[in-house]
């Protein structure tokens, strides 16, 4: 859980526990990118609704992010979208490159009112 520690520097370290992914990931398809035997990236889509729930690497840089979304983008039925936390610049920008847009922002109410933007491409 330091990939989540990492990333999102503005929440509480308590915020950030396996239990939570894991029951998130129940209903998901999860994706892992391993180099030299480590895992350095794992995504989780959630393919009912064609959305891109969670997309973490630990090692920036060697393309596990790409490969990941690109692994997921082959299971997508086309209208892939996803959410980051607005405050997450570096994932927005990552999102961009790949061909994602902003669609709607918004603030989660039952979750501290963190603020939130939802892209998809096209």
């Amino acid at each position: 859980m330091a990939v989540l520690r990492d990333t999102f520097t503005w929440l509480p370290a308590w915020r950030h526990n396996p239990q939570d992914f894991l029951r998130d990931a129940r209903e998901e398809d999860l994706y892992v990118a391993v180099l030299d035997h480590r895992i350095v990236g794992v995504a989780a889509y959630h393919r009912a609704g064609d959305f891109l729930h969670s997309l973490y690497v630990s090692q920036r840089g060697v393309g596990a992010g790409q490969a990941l979304l690109a692994r997921v983008t082959e299971e997508s039925a086309g209208d892939l979208s996803l959410k980051c936390q607005a405050k997450n610049r570096r994932a927005q920008a990552f999102y961009r490159r790949e061909g994602f847009r902003v669609i709607e922002r918004g603030v989660d109410p039952w979750d501290g009112g963190v603020a939130w933007v939802r892209m998809a491409r096209g």
